[in-house]
Order: structure tokens, then sequence, then C-alpha cells
């Protein structure tokens, strides 16, 4: 990238326009309050144990006076070393003091923008602006993120780089005589309904809380030359108890249910999907943290419904969109929240623009030899660490793996009823796994080749599983334990002629029925 001219020290901040930037600017001067606002909360703890903890040391007032300046010292070199613009080919974006950095995306290479408003961006009227371009799900990985710009600017941002164009220019309000510009309406696909909050406890979010919460609690105890979990767990193993370790489950699932409702209105508030009239599917949502995240229809590949067990046993699930520009890790990609099933099924059909839902097409059933590994692979580890428990721990301890052996079964047999797959003219369709079932339906012209595993137990069964491979999504998505002939000829069915070099008719050889095998 060749290096930019030299750019005056007065730098302009953003202005809040739609067309491309083609000046230097820096980011809004607001962020040196919202960076330390925001980098605060995560040191406010470490700060509190330096200020309240010891007997009133001096070193400890010095020590917490420097994070606090550090902190905001941090923030300004940001700013001050932080440029961007906006040109008809590329952003590209300057930073760094010591150790400078370039970045610069191709527009036409840009799959996804996503505005995110912490409690900090919030009160100053900000956002943070990741512009995505391929399928790593973590920021910082792929793309470059704007930190921060006015919430105006970043709307505006969102329409002018996903559109790939100049857009036209926006009235600016300090303009004189300016008049308001009408802009389209957006379609709204789905918003929140306040009784989906009954599926918020099902989906053990609050479970997942108490854990981070305990994780972070221990931390910071250990720093302070405390040891909770190991002092915990000796005292466990001198006096077992099983009404006690009963009471401890019985206080997390009633925590963990007290804290899923309030944890569900973090994450969905102000929840909606529209369709946008720049040809992009916009979903929104948060309550404290604020975040939209835009994605052109035309990279949509397909969706995938997820069911957690619980979730599912009363019927409900999530939506996924299957892209290029998102990976399947995080919730980037979601859609629609824990919702009723019937929902799901709706919203599919309409982002996928199509009369009958493909995810909710009949599958066809894998073989039963698929149920016998199925189970195999779920029984056996708890078998072995009961065994392992028997011979080298105390008496008390195998019993609690070998009575998870039944229902280890029972997630088997469960995970063979979820296997199945299906086509339709445009769809193929698979689903795998129990204790979070995936229904994936992968457009057939998305599909760019196929990996095909055969373990030694799966040749001796007659299995085989087949992973269509794709550029958008997880990249991959398997058909699992499918019998050899039905999953070979499933996969030349999808994509005609891609598999086909590769497979040998047995009827022309030995006069059989028709059945499709490797060359």
């Amino acid at each position: 990238m060749s290096t930019p001219a030299e750019v005056p020290a007065g730098l302009p901040a953003a202005p809040e326009i739609t067309e491309p930037l083609q000046e230097w600017h820096r980011l809004h001067v607001r962020m040196l309050v919202v960076r330390p606002l925001n980098e605060g909360v995560a040191m406010l703890v470490p700060i509190l144990v330096l200020l309240f903890t010891g007997n009133g040391e001096k070193w400890r007032l010095i020590a917490s006076g420097v994070t606090v300046a550090t902190i905001l010292a941090f923030s300004y070199l940001i700013w001050r070393t932080t440029k961007y613009r906006i040109t008809d080919d590329q952003v590209e974006l300057h930073t760094g003091l010591l150790t400078r950095k370039q970045l610069a995306v191709p527009r036409d290479r840009i799959r996804t923008v996503d505005l995110t408003s912490k409690p900090g961006h919030r009160i100053f009227g900000l956002s943070a602006v990741r512009i995505g371009t391929g399928q790593q799900d973590v920021p910082g990985t792929d793309g470059l993120t704007l930190d921060a710009v006015t919430q105006q600017e970043a709307e505006r941002l969102r329409v002018l780089l996903l559109q790939k164009g100049v857009a036209p220019r926006a009235a600016s309000p300090e303009e004189p005589g300016a008049e308001p510009v009408a802009l389209p309406e957006s379609e709204v696909i789905s918003r929140l309904d306040l009784k989906w909050l009954k599926f918020a406890p099902l989906s053990l979010s609050g479970l997942v809380a108490i854990g981070a919460l305990f994780g972070v609690l221990s931390n910071y105890a250990d720093d302070l030359g405390l040891h909770p979990v190991q002092d915990l767990w000796e005292w466990l193993f001198e006096h077992p108890s099983l009404t006690l370790f009963a009471g401890f489950l019985v206080a997390l699932v009633v925590v963990g249910l007290v804290l899923s409702i309030p944890l569900y209105v973090l994450q969905f508030w102000n929840y909606r999907l529209t369709r946008e009239p720049d040809g992009t599917l916009r979903v929104q949502r948060g309550l404290l943290t604020t975040r939209s995240v835009s994605v052109e229809e035309q990279r949509l590949r397909g969706v995938d419904i997820q069911e957690p067990l619980l979730v599912r046993a009363g019927r409900g699930a999530k939506l996924a969109a299957v892209t290029t520009g998102l990976g399947s890790k995080g919730e980037s990609n979601l859609l629609l929240p824990p919702a009723p099933l019937s929902v799901a099924h709706q919203v599919s059909r309409d982002v996928l623009k199509v009369g009958s839902d493909p995810t909710a097409l009949r599958l066809r059933k894998h073989p039963f030899a698929a149920l016998r590994r199925s189970v195999f692979r779920h029984v056996m580890p708890w078998a072995v660490i009961a065994a392992g428990l028997a011979i080298w721990a105390p008496p008390w301890a195998w019993p609690i793996p070998a009575a998870v052996i039944p229902f280890a079964a029972l997630i088997g047999w469960d995970n063979y009823r979820s296997l199945g797959n299906a086509l339709d003219e445009r769809y193929l369709v698979t689903r795998n796994n129990s204790l979070v079932r995936s229904t994936v339906a992968l457009q057939r012209t998305g599909i760019i080749g196929w990996r095909i595993r055969r373990s030694f137990f799966q040749r001796r069964s007659g299995l085989m599983t087949i992973g269509a491979t794709t550029a958008a999504g997880a990249g991959i998505y398997h058909v699992t334990d499918v019998g050899e002939s039905d999953g070979l000829a499933l996969a030349d069915e999808a994509v005609p002629e891609l598999l086909r070099p590769f497979l040998v008719d047995e009827s022309a050889v030995d006069g059989q029925a028709d059945r499709n095998v490797w060359r």
C-alpha cells in the first residue's frame, strides 16, 4: 500500500457525511472521555482492591492514581495517533505511536458492518464501527474498527460501505435552509415479543453467567492470597455428603434461573430484524450495550435453526445466518434469539424469501448402524471414567459417572434421532447433534466442494460422513454417519458433476442395483 500524503497537524474530526472522506480525519474527540469510561469499568475492581485493602499504605494510593493516569494518557495517545479516510476504493486506518499500523480494506471486500455502542459510547452519542471482510468472528482479526464516531455518522457509514458506491449526500443540519431527506422505510421481519422470556431459563445463560462470575472472583481472590476453590475442593473430599451436593445443585439451578431473565433482557432488548432498502439484513439488539449488525442479502447462503436441548423441550429455537463475512462462533450471525420454533421457521422463510421453509422438510433417516455408533460414543467415555475411579479413587467417586451412563445413552439415542438430510430445488438440508440440535439449510449453489471421511469403524459399519464445504458460516456442514451409497448419491445430486468423476456405478460392473462407490 502506498504511503499517503503528509497529514496536516490540525486534523479535523470526523465529518457527518455519507460521501467518501478523501481527506484524513480523526476519531471523535469525545473518545478521550469514552475510552477511560469503558476501560475504567474493567479496571474498577483492581483499583478498589488497591484502595481498600491493607492498612492504608501510601503506595496503594499512588498505584491507584498511576493506574487512572495511565488509562487517560493511553486514551489520548490512541486518539492523537489515529486517523482514517474512506476513498472510492478502500477504507484506510493508521494508528500507533511506537509501532505504526497501516490497515486498508478494499471496499469491494466489505461483507459486514457492525455498530456497537457500550454504555460509555451511548452516554456521549458515539458508536464503534467494525468493518468485516471474511469468516473471522473475533474483533481485531478481520477488517478494521473505527472506535469511536458519532452515531449519526456510524449509520451513514453503514449505508455507504455496504452499498459499494457513493451515496447521495444527505443535507447537513448545519446548512441553512436544509430540508430533511426522506429515506426509504425498512421492512420489519421480526421484533421482540415479551412472551419469549419464558425461553430464557431454558437457555442456561444464567449458569454460564455464574461460571464467568465465579472465575473472575476466583482470580481476584488468588491475587489476594486466598484460595477458595482449592479450599472448597479439599473440604468436599474430606467431608463427602450427598445431601450437601444435592443442595449445592439446587441452589445453583435457582440462582441460574433468577439470573437468566435479566441476562436475556440485557442481550436482546429492542431486538429488531429488518430488511433495509440498501439490500441488507439488519439485526439490532441490546439494552446497556446496543449492537447493530448488517449483512448483505446477496452474501446469504442459508440459515441454521439451533435448538439447545432444554429450549427444544419447550418447543423453542434460535436462528443464525449462514453467510460470507460472519463465522459460526459468537453471536454476530444471530438472526433470532431463543423464541418459539414456529417463529424461527417463519423468520427463516422471510429471510430466504421462499414459500416453504427448507429446514421444515421431512428428513431421510440414517442407517441403524449410526445408532450403535452414537450410543457407543456417548456411553464409552463415562464407562471408562467410572472404571478408573473405581480403581484409583475413593469408593464414593465412581457411582457419580456410573449414574450418568443411562443419561448418556439417552443422549446418544436422541443424537441418532436428530440425524437426517434432505434436498429440495435450492437447498441441501442436514441435521446433527442432540445437546444443541442444528438444522442447516445451505444453498446448493454455495457448495464449492465435498470432504468425505470414513473412519475404521465407519468402514466396518458401511457409513461415512460427508462435509459440504462453502465460503460461508462454519465453512463446512456435515451429513454425519450416512450410508455410503446414499451419501455419495446425495452429494452427486446436490451438486451435479462435482463428485461424478470420482464415482463408479457398480450396476455396470456386476449387474446389481444402482449403487455409487469410490473409484
